[in-house]
């Protein structure tokens, strides 16, 4: 992969995964991705795992996160932490934005 250093946010698209869910990936190298993640008021990701470390950092909503068998409920300012293969899952609250932080970066989101 060429080393890229600057993603401005017009350049970047606004993927809709689900109905209620947008995703928007902005840099990302081989070691680690960042993605603004917007959901509607209702919207459910459903429980999944991956390989990859992750965290998510509340930028804006309220959710209720499962993480195992552990669950937070989490609004701005908040932050949670899901080790790779740990099955986890959100419902919106209240619409919000997240930034997820993956590593290695997820090949599936470019």
């Amino acid at each position: 992969m060429t080393v890229k250093n600057y993603f401005p946010a017009n350049q970047n698209a606004l993927v809709h995964v689900q109905s209620g869910l947008a995703r928007k990936v902005a840099a990302y190298s081989d070691n680690v991705m960042c993605v603004e993640v917007h959901f509607e008021a209702g919207t459910i990701a459903a429980l999944h795992s991956h390989p990859h470390e992750q965290i998510t950092y509340v930028i804006s909503g309220k959710f209720e996160f499962q993480v195992g068998e552990e669950t937070y409920v989490v609004s701005a300012g908040d932050s949670l932490y899901k080790q790779p293969d740990i099955l986890h899952g959100a419902t919106c609250l209240e619409a919000g934005t997240l930034l997820d932080i993956f590593t290695p970066h997820r090949e599936d989101f470019v």
